[in-house]
């Protein structure tokens, strides 16, 4: 896929999901305006409810009232005996204390009579304890709840006259109580929009990486072609004049040339070695072989198989093998191919006189082995791709270093199949030092 084509697909997605998202929000900015009319609506009509409830409970107390008058033979006339002291409580003014079942008898009567059937209690003003005498819970359906009901504590006023008072405790309010907002209208929207926006990053994600590695993959050919056709172009011109007649004449020359096959031969063998190593990255830990390993020794088999080329360039080798136990279990073969990868990539990437420290320690239980070089040393960005397959540090058009991006995925992945792990410290110009970190061998003698 084309960067342009990626890109162009990349901008549709995130438009469509910016649009997706836009639309949610209008439908919920929606949804939340209709909901704020129904509560508008619903809070209207609770109002007229209560408003003619208590109309309905006015009319009833006052009924009462006159009721009571007629009763005791009062002649007199209570103007505007009946108070709403609160939205659930009314107090009713009289003239004189009256018996507490006789106001019950009446006022269910009237309740009854305007259709009032709420749960009520009533309370009859005591002026010698300045107190509410508690009367009675009354429930006009059902006579069970009034016996186990829970009694409250009835409003004293601040009243000296003769009172009582009526209270509706299943009546919290006269006003409608505005609902909280739904948060499930919000919530389930919103979870959904979430899980959208993470598949849609972690699908870029993916489309990213595979075009990233699809690159590295083109650059791996690439090079892979470019790094086999020159020792095969080199070996064939070499036997081209290896086959003339007079070259038998000339020993220095037939010498030189054998050399030159020899040489591409070694490249082209490590080459193809290096590829091979890639088939078995996968299945590497199934077939490590775990025997006890030497590592000072590997590390000295490996420094004299880089004797000629540091004798060519006028390099040295440092070693400090100061771990105390330095021997770990593992396939030898594969520890081999790590540390000369490790050692090569120190020689290679050092353009002057290459100097190379390799140095062994304890930590605990584990093994580090470090290598460290004075070559071109690597970038901060680089450093955390540098263990990735076919990954390579870009150096532009120059090309004097040679190879696949191979060689340290398959450190990594062998330091991991071994149990430990494989790092790097480095800065532009100042070398670079890589480390193995490895449990060593526990003995069970």
């Amino acid at each position: 896929m084309r960067r342009r084509t990626l890109g162009t697909l990349v901008l549709l997605a995130t438009i469509c999901m910016v649009g997706v998202v836009l639309i949610q929000l209008s439908w919920l900015r929606h949804a939340q305006q209709v909901q704020r009319e129904q509560v508008a609506l619903q809070e209207q009509q609770q109002v007229q409810l209560d408003k003619q409830f208590n109309d309905r409970v006015t009319i009833a107390l006052t009924d009462v009232t006159e009721r009571i008058l007629s009763i005791t033979k009062d002649p007199s006339d209570l103007f505007d005996a009946v108070k709403q002291e609160r939205p659930n409580y009314f107090a009713v003014t009289i003239n004189d204390t009256i018996h507490p079942y006789l106001l019950e008898a009446l006022l269910k009567q009237e309740f009854k009579r305007r259709n009032i059937n709420d749960d009520f209690e009533y309370g009859i003003y005591d002026c010698f304890t300045d107190s509410i005498v508690y009367g009675n819970y009354v429930s006009l359906h059902d006579s069970a709840v009034a016996d186990t009901a829970r009694h409250s504590k009835l409003l004293k006023l601040n009243k000296d006259g003769h009172y009582f008072g009526v209270y509706f405790p299943k009546r919290t309010s006269s006003n409608w109580a505005a609902q909280q907002e739904n948060t499930i209208t919000w919530a389930y929207p919103a979870i959904v929009s979430l899980i959208m926006f993470a598949f849609f990053t972690y699908s870029l994600w993916v489309i990213i990486r595979q075009k990233r590695l699809d690159e590295m993959k083109n650059d791996f050919i690439g090079n892979m072609t470019h790094e086999l056709k020159t020792p095969i172009s080199t070996i064939a011109l070499s036997s081209e004049v290896l086959s003339e007649p007079g070259i038998a004449q000339e020993p220095e020359r037939l010498r030189n040339y054998a050399r030159i096959i020899h040489s591409e031969n070694e490249r082209l063998r490590q080459q193809v070695e290096r590829v091979l190593q890639l088939s078995t990255l996968g299945k590497t830990a199934a077939d490590l072989r775990h025997e006890p390993v030497d590592m000072h020794a590997l590390v000295k088999e490996v420094v004299v198989s880089f004797e000629l080329l540091m004798a060519e360039r006028k390099g040295s080798f440092q070693l400090d093998l100061s771990a105390i136990n330095a021997t770990v279990s593992g396939d030898r073969v594969h520890l081999a191919s790590a540390l000369h990868n490790l050692v090569d990539n120190a020689v290679k990437y050092t353009p002057g006189t290459p100097l190379v420290r390799i140095a062994t320690a304890l930590h605990g239980d584990r093994l580090r082995i470090s290598v460290t070089d004075n070559g071109i040393g690597i970038k901060q960005e680089d450093i955390k791709h540098i263990f990735e397959r076919f990954f390579r540090v870009h150096t532009g058009n120059v090309h004097d270093v040679k190879g696949f991006g191979l060689g340290l995925h398959y450190v990594a992945a062998i330091a991991r199949a071994h149990g430990g792990k494989a790092s790097v410290a480095s800065k532009p110009g100042s070398g670079s030092t890589f480390t193995l970190d490895m449990p060593i061998h526990s003995n069970p003698h």
